[in-house]
C-alpha cells in the first residue's frame, strides 16, 4: 500500500522565538506544489510525494523539511514540527487571507483564533471508499498509541500545560473532531457529512476533522490524530504503524460481510484523553482490555500484532528499530519539558529548530531577562511519569 504524508510547521522569529505570520514569505520562494498555506499565516505545510517504502519516505522528508529550513533561515525565521510553538501568543492572529479560512475564523471565533497547532498527517492507499470507511472502525482503538508516539505539545503560551499533548485538547474543540463512529459503507458516511453540511456545523466536507477519515480528495485513508513530530523518524514510524494497521484491517474486512464492531466507542475519547494526558511516559488504555496499562508495554503489544502486516511490506525491521529508539528516548514533550527545566523556553524553542532540521542544537548565550520566555511557568510531569 502507497503511503503519503503531510507535515505542518510553525514560523518562528528565531531571536524571540516567537510565532510570526510570515508564511507567505516563504512560500513565494517555494513550489507550491509540495508547500502551502494554512489557517494561519505562521503555519507552512508540506506534502510528501507517494512512496512504497519506508526509507524513500525518511529521504522524501528530510530533503523537504532541509528546503524549507533553509528558505526560512534566508529571511530570519526558522520553521519548527511540533503540536505546539512553547510561545504561541495569546492575542488572536489574523487568518491566511482565503474566503474559507475568513469563513471558519468569523463562525468559530476563538476556537479558530486558537487553532494555532501544527499536526502530521498519514495517507495510505485504500482499495475503495467503501472499505476505508469500513476500516475506520477497525483501526480507531489504536490510534492513541500512535497519538502517544507524536506528542510534542507540553507548552502553551508559555505555560506548561500538564499534558504531554495539549493540541489535542485544542483540536478537540471542533465539532468534527475526535473519535469517529463506524459506517456501513461510503454512502452512509457521506450522508453524515451531508447533515452537518446542511445543518450549518461545518461548510464542507474538508472539515470533518476526524482522528481518522477517508479523504476527500484522494483514495487513502487518512491518519489526523497525531502531533507534528520534531524528528522525521518519528514521523515514519508512525506512518509505518497506520499502513500496517490500515493492511490488517483490510484482511480481515475481506474475510467477512461486517466489521466485528460492538457499536461502544465512548471509552475511545476517554483513551484519547489518557494519552494527550501522559504521552510515553505514563500509562495508557490497552485498547484490548480497556485498561491502565504502561504506555512501554501498550506500544509493543501493537508492535508484536503488527508484525506480520509489518513483515508483508519489509518494515519489521525499520519499524522495530524506530519503536525501540523512540521508547529509549521519551517522547518529544519529554525532551522539550527537560530543555526548559535545564534552560528556559528558548532552549526548548532551538532543541526542536535543531530536531526539525535533523541537525544538533547549539546552545544560545543570552543575558538573562532577554527573553519573555525566561517567564515559562514549568508544571510538573504527566501524572506516571
Amino acid at each position: 500500500m502507497p503511503i503519503g504524508v503531510e507535515e505542518e510547521f510553525h514560523v518562528l522569529e528565531v531571536e524571540s522565538g516567537l510565532l510570526v505570520p510570515q508564511a507567505d514569505a516563504i512560500l513565494r520562494r517555494l513550489p507550491g506544489r509540495t508547500y502551502t498555506t494554512e489557517l494561519h499565516p505562521c503555519t507552512v505545510e508540506s506534502n510528501s510525494s507517494v512512496h512504497t517504502s519506508l526509507h524513500d519516505l525518511h529521504a522524501d522528508l528530510t530533503g523537504m523539511r532541509r528546503r524549507l529550513d533553509a528558505t526560512a533561515s534566508s529571511l530570519g525565521l526558522a520553521v519548527v514540527a511540533a503540536g505546539t510553538a512553547p510561545l504561541a501568543p495569546a492575542a488572536s492572529v489574523r487568518p491566511t487571507a482565503e474566503a474559507r479560512y475568513r469563513h471558519m475564523t468569523e463562525e468559530y471565533r476563538k476556537v479558530a483564533d486558537e487553532q494555532l497547532i501544527c499536526g502530521a498527517q498519514v495517507h495510505v492507499d485504500i482499495p475503495d471508499r467503501d472499505t476505508a470507511v469500513r476500516a475506520m472502525c477497525e483501526v480507531s482503538p489504536w490510534l492513541p498509541v500512535l497519538l502517544a508516539l507524536s506528542a510534542s505539545s507540553p507548552f502553551w503560551q508559555a505555560s506548561d500545560t500538564g499534558y504531554a499533548s495539549w493540541r489535542t485538547l485544542l483540536w478537540q474543540r471542533w465539532p468534527t473532531a475526535g473519535p469517529v463512529g463506524c459506517f456501513r459503507n461510503a454512502a452512509e458516511y457521506d450522508a453524515a457529512v451531508e447533515d452537518f453540511v446542511r445543518a450549518g456545523v461545518i461548510s464542507d466536507a474538508g472539515m470533518i476533522y476526524y482522528d481518522v477519515r477517508p479523504s476527500a480528495h484522494l483514495p487513502t485513508l487518512e491518519l489526523r490524530t497525531c502531533d507534528a513530530c520534531p524528528r522525521p523518524e518519528t514521523v515514519v514510524l508512525i506512518a509505518g504503524l497506520f499502513r500496517a494497521l490500515v493492511t490488517e484491517a483490510c484482511e480481515r474486512l475481506s474475510r467477512r460481510d461486517a466489521p466485528g464492531c460492538a457499536g461502544r466507542h465512548e471509552w475511545l475519547r476517554g483513551a484519547s484523553w489518557r494519552a494527550a494526558r501522559s504521552g510515553l511516559e505514563g500509562t495508557l488504555v490497552d485498547p484490548e482490555t480497556h485498561e491502565e496499562a504502561p504506555a512501554h508495554a501498550v506500544v509493543r503489544k501493537l508492535l508484536v500484532r503488527l508484525r506480520p502486516a509489518l513483515e508483508a511490506h519489509g518494515d519489521w525491521h525499520t519499524v522495530r528499530e524506530l519503536t525501540e529508539a523512540a521508547l529509549a528516548s521519551g517522547s518529544a514533550a519529554r525532551r522539550m519539558r527537560r530543555a526548559a527545566q535545564d534552560e528556559d523556553l528558548l532552549g526548548c524553542v532551538d532543541m526542536l529548530i535543531a530536531e526539525t532540521r535533523g541537525g544538533h542544537r547549539r546552545r544560545r548565550s543570552l543575558p538573562l531577562g532577554r527573553s519573555p520566555a525566561r517567564a515559562v511557568v514549568l508544571g510538573g510531569p504527566p501524572t506516571g511519569s
